[in-house]
């Protein structure tokens, strides 16, 4: 019997595996079609910000068929996440309690949101920024820029990765409180670290300008006070559930007690 379990289990992961692992060939079929469009609309910070005169080239031969394949495999990447998250929940769900599977899927989704608020906040805010910074000093020096756009995609996408990880504080500091692994107390103790935390991932992450370094220390320091209100929050309703049983249980003893009968006055009665 634990045998013919353990073979279902392992039947039920390879098909949620096939199924997820569909999913992302099929949204990357679509990507890698669409691609050229993609690619128009990512590079629209770099080709606002480039000097007049300016050009954005691919200096490799194949390095426009790799930027376009790497574009088109992390879009479908992005847009099948819910899909592969779902069929990791659905694997993993039979075997958690109710209150489990009430908690896992909103971090699922919130999960995603965060990593696609902080993919956008690089997009719109920090990217242009940070190219407006760089290419100030080549017009300081009045030289042209040949841009490489296979550089400027490996440096968007490490942008792109590390907002899209940061964004997932509240996220892991949630995970943390309800594993009991961390209090919000012992969060809100951590603050002072935090800071100075922020401002080290911020400089390590993007440009060497303060005007990049604050959009990444300031929305870091935002979240972080988020998770602890939602940790909070989380904390507040775990207890509740906990509480209405003890007062159930309470209620029920007292119940058990005043049912029953008054086996000493009937003795005493019976003695007289």
């Amino acid at each position: 019997m634990q045998e013919e379990s353990f073979m279902s289990h392992l039947t039920e992961l390879r098909d949620r595996v096939v199924r997820a692992l569909l999913v992302v060939v099929v949204f990357f079929g679509l990507s890698f079609y669409f691609a050229p469009q993609i690619m128009e609309f990512l590079a629209r910070p770099l080709t606002e910000a480039l000097p007049p005169g300016s050009k954005a080239i691919f200096i490799d031969q194949a390095g426009a068929f790799f930027t376009l394949t790497k574009i088109a495999f992390l879009t479908a990447l992005l847009i099948s996440l819910p899909v592969v998250l779902y069929q990791a929940w659905a694997f993993v769900a039979p075997g958690l309690y109710e209150h489990e599977k009430r908690f896992v899927m909103p971090l699922i989704v919130s999960s995603v949101f965060f990593l696609v608020v902080g993919i956008s906040f690089a997009y719109v805010f920090v990217l242009p920024a940070a190219y407006k910074f760089f290419f100030s000093f080549t017009q300081q020096t009045g030289a042209e820029t040949l841009q490489d756009l296979q550089k400027y995609w490996d440096f968007t996408l490490a942008i792109f990765f590390g907002f899209g990880l940061t964004f997932e504080v509240p996220v892991v500091q949630m995970l943390l409180v309800k594993l009991g692994i961390i209090t919000t107390r012992q969060l809100r103790e951590a603050r002072r670290y935090v800071i100075v935390g922020a401002f080290v991932i911020a400089a390590v992450l993007t440009p060497p300008d303060v005007l990049s370094q604050f959009m990444l220390a300031v929305p870091l320091l935002l979240l972080y006070e988020l998770g602890i209100f939602l940790s909070g929050f989380i904390t507040a309703r775990s207890r509740a559930p906990v509480d209405d049983e003890a007062a159930k249980s309470r209620d029920a003893g007292n119940a058990t007690d005043g049912a029953k009968p008054p086996t000493d006055v009937g003795k005493a009665s019976d003695a007289s």
